[in-house]
């Protein structure tokens, strides 16, 4: 198990972002949260299988998207953590 810390900078507030990262995170079957943070960014807690958080890190740096991602990605910047007990679920806050 491992948790990922990312943030995704770009036009990615007010557009479904975090709608469909949630759905690919549920899909991946990883816990966590995608959150919008003041300074426009999202920031997604994903945790789960490493083959898993790495699959959802990929979807979200794909460029063009070949899952219809909304939105648009300039950069994504991702902090590798230990997994946390307790997570559960995928939540956009």
């Amino acid at each position: 198990m491992e948790r990922a810390l990312i943030f995704v900078r770009g036009r990615v507030q007010g557009v479904g972002f975090r709608w469909w990262t949630r759905s690919r995170a549920l899909e991946l079957g990883l816990v966590g949260h995608a959150l919008n943070l003041p300074d426009g960014r999202v920031e997604v807690n994903a945790q789960g299988e490493r083959a898993a958080v790495d699959a959802l890190v990929e979807l979200l740096r794909e460029d063009p998207s070949t899952r219809s991602r909304p939105g648009r990605v300039d950069g994504v910047v991702v902090q590798h953590h230990a997994a946390r007990e307790g997570t559960t679920g995928f939540v956009e806050r």
